[in-house]
């Protein structure tokens, strides 16, 4: 949803300055920068996609079967004092300048990559939820971003504050109109979740697997707030997803859970950060993914606890189950710890379908495909453990479920 409106001059002033810094910002080479070892992009021609708006929420078929009802959505009216905002980007800065102004950039900056650099300059496409302090939503945000022309760079933004005391549940979807199109999308995500306030953010991705994906998404949670982050990867052919929370305040809290599932020549790459920068903080980030037909999926996870940070709790994990003997997977966890009061634990695991469990299932009636797909289904179905029974739980086993028959019949 897009509206004309002049720019205000801090948002003209911030794309000339991210325009002025690519000439400077090379492409990560495949083997000479660290964290992009193992995903190849020499093949990469960014100024070969020019960029194009974002399509019609209703022109791409969701990933994740919502009621929509009593949902709130984007909206070019203004809600009224104390309400909450949920305002394309570009408007947003135009009638919020204090908030867009304050906080746009300030949790990914546009300097560190030039994909950041290209998506500040080149936005189309954005949003802003703005949760005032106290203010507690009941209904979810519901937000679809559609990559609709085909051979087309869709650069967007999602910039979500939450106030303190804010409580706030979004649903965002990255589509493609045309499931067979190729093309490049380019994201950003910004959350900041003030102090006591609760965010309950569910990203999910289901492009074209012709398509190119990048995003760089980070959290900045603030004292006593908390995170509960979902991502499932299930589209796009080649890329690399930064996701990062940085925990700033003493008791902030976060849960992270992802899933992918993968066929063909499909290529996923997670790079994830559980940022530790104050006492007393808890992070819990589980991600697991089954791989079928040549696909590659890499997941490099990072626990860094600052100096300072004592009586950090934090816990990753990474598990991949591959189902054809030609998919691979390449699971890095790592610690960096700077103080000397911490709880921080790891497991990463790579595995092939266990034999000894088919023979169980098969002695117990089951033939051979039966029992290949109750164990993979159990493997990330795990995941789905991790919530409570309700709307959020159901759509992702949907998801999951659909994904999961799409990913075995490769």
């Amino acid at each position: 949803m897009t509206q004309a409106v002049v720019e205000p001059p801090f948002l003209a002033d911030r794309r000339a300055a991210a325009a002025a810094a690519l000439a400077a910002l090379e492409l990560p080479s495949f083997h000479g920068v660290p964290g992009w070892e193992f995903t190849p992009i020499e093949g990469l021609e960014l100024d070969s996609f020019a960029p194009a708006a974002a399509g019609d929420e209703e022109s791409a078929a969701p990933l994740l079967e919502l009621s929509t009802e009593g949902a709130i959505r984007a909206s070019t009216e203004d809600p009224g004092p104390g309400a909450p905002v949920v305002m394309p980007l570009a408007l947003a800065a135009e009638r919020y300048p204090e908030v867009v102004e304050k906080h746009l950039g300030s949790v990914v900056a546009d300097a560190e990559s030039p994909f950041i650099a290209r998506n500040e300059a080149l936005w189309s496409d954005g949003l802003l939820v703005y949760i005032p302090k106290g203010v507690e939503v009941s209904e979810p945000i519901i937000v679809n971003t559609v990559h609709e022309v085909a051979g087309s760079a869709l650069h967007w933004r999602l910039l979500v504050v939450l106030e303190e005391g804010a409580k706030a549940e979004i649903w965002h979807q990255t589509l493609s109109a045309d499931a067979e199109a190729e093309g490049l999308v380019n994201g950003v995500v910004e959350l900041v979740v003030g102090a006591a306030a609760n965010l309950r953010f569910v990203d999910a991705q289901a492009l074209s697997e012709s398509s190119w994906v990048f995003g760089s998404q980070r959290a900045v949670i603030e004292r006593d707030a908390s995170l509960d982050w979902i991502t499932l990867g299930f589209g796009s052919a080649n890329g690399k997803i930064f996701l990062e929370t940085k925990l700033a305040g003493p008791g902030a809290d976060a849960r992270v859970t992802g899933a992918y599932a993968t066929r063909g020549r499909q290529h996923v790459d997670y790079d994830t950060l559980q940022e530790h920068a104050a006492a007393d903080t808890t992070s819990d980030l589980a991600f697991r993914g089954i791989l079928g037909g040549r696909s590659h999926a890499v997941w490099r996870g990072m626990i860094q606890v600052d100096e300072g940070a004592q009586r950090t709790d934090a816990f990753q994990e990474s598990r991949n189950l591959l189902v054809s003997r030609k998919a691979h997977a390449d699971a890095i966890p790592g610690l960096e710890i700077l103080a000397n009061d911490v709880r921080c634990t790891h497991a990463a695991a790579i595995a092939q379908v266990d034999p000894e469990q088919l023979f169980y299932l098969r002695s117990h009636g089951l033939d051979e495909a039966g029992a290949h797909r109750l164990v993979v289904e159990g493997f990330l179905h795990a995941l789905v453990e991790r919530f409570e029974e309700g709307p959020v739980r159901d759509a992702i086993a949907a998801a999951i479920d659909t994904r999961l028959q799409l990913t075995l019949a490769a």
